[in-house]
């Protein structure tokens, strides 16, 4: 995992010249955790950077699912400074169907005007309901629709690891 962040982390920079106007956003909750980790090592390989790179987008109001799926408790959005004119690395840990990355479209629209939408996600297994597809990505990971791609994180669930689970049998 710590590898595939790396590489994001390079990719991110290269892609964008530099981290002078980045503003890696993640959405709750283990893509806020990744996108502080992929600012950490950012900071690592340009010292230069602006310490209030990372923060977090709640993207729960935004769905279009509310009605169908389990209740979701929303989180804070905390984005260190205004959007306008830089460009925004959305961080998730799973990218699926698309609605999720579709929904933080519609809150970002609402905070002001990124220069640039980039999205990046530790796991894509595939399988869009929306015409979306990350520009760095740290594993791909084809799946059944009907497996579970699970992401655990230390700061979250004390370990490091992805896990797969359910499927047909």
């Amino acid at each position: 995992m710590q590898r595939a962040l790396t590489r994001i982390s390079h990719e991110i920079l290269e892609s964008n010249r530099g981290a002078s106007d980045l503003l890696i956003l993640g959405i709750p909750t283990r893509g806020t955790v990744l996108a502080r980790r992929i600012a950490a090592i950012i900071q690592r390989i340009e010292p230069d950077a602006p310490a209030a790179l990372a923060g977090s987008l709640d993207v729960t109001m935004y769905r279009d699912d509310l009605g169908r799926t389990r209740t979701r408790t929303p989180s804070p959005t905390d984005i260190p400074t205004s959007i306008d004119g830089r460009t925004v690395v959305l961080v998730d840990d799973v990218l699926f169907s698309g609605r999720t990355i579709r929904a933080a479209f519609d809150a970002l629209s609402d905070l002001g005007r990124a220069r640039a939408v980039r999205l990046a996600v530790l796991v894509d297994r595939g399988h869009r309901d929306f015409p979306i597809r990350a520009d760095f990505v740290g594993k791909n990971l084809p799946s059944a629709t009907s497996e579970r791609i699970n992401v655990h994180l230390r700061e979250v669930d004390d370990d490091d690891f992805v896990s797969i689970e359910g499927g047909e049998a």
